[in-house]
């Protein structure tokens, strides 16, 4: 049996390895229906550097445990990538575009906990 890693801890790590601001955990494991047990949600101030954050989580979690996402999408203009590792999908947004979808009120109803930014 293959024991289960927390990549929570990992993908923090490597969104502040690139300096990614406001991380927010929304732990969905207790909705019906929801697609993922949890979302990490942070941003960055540029797009350049939304690319970054999100090269760094997939670096990361490739260097550290040798885990790869099953899919990303959101490279072509950087606005807002989501990196899907099954029980977990990363959110990398500038801020505007974050504010709209706002999905941390979608998902409003879901245990929500904000991380403190490093600095």
């Amino acid at each position: 049996m293959t024991k289960q890693i927390d990549i929570v801890p990992l993908v923090i790590e490597g969104i502040r390895n690139r300096k990614g601001k406001k991380i927010t955990i929304v732990d969905m494991s207790e909705i019906d229906g929801a697609s993922t047990n949890k979302f990490i949600i942070c941003q960055g101030s540029s797009t350049m550097q939304v690319a970054s954050i999100a090269d760094s989580v997939r670096e990361y979690l490739q260097e550290q445990e040798g885990i790869k996402p099953y899919n990303y999408d959101g490279y072509q203009n950087a606005q807002w990538i989501v990196i899907d590792y099954g029980d977990v999908f990363v959110h990398v947004f500038l801020p505007d575009v974050r504010e709209h979808y706002n999905l941390e009120e979608l998902w409003s109803d879901a245990a929500i906990t904000e991380v403190p930014d490093l600095d």
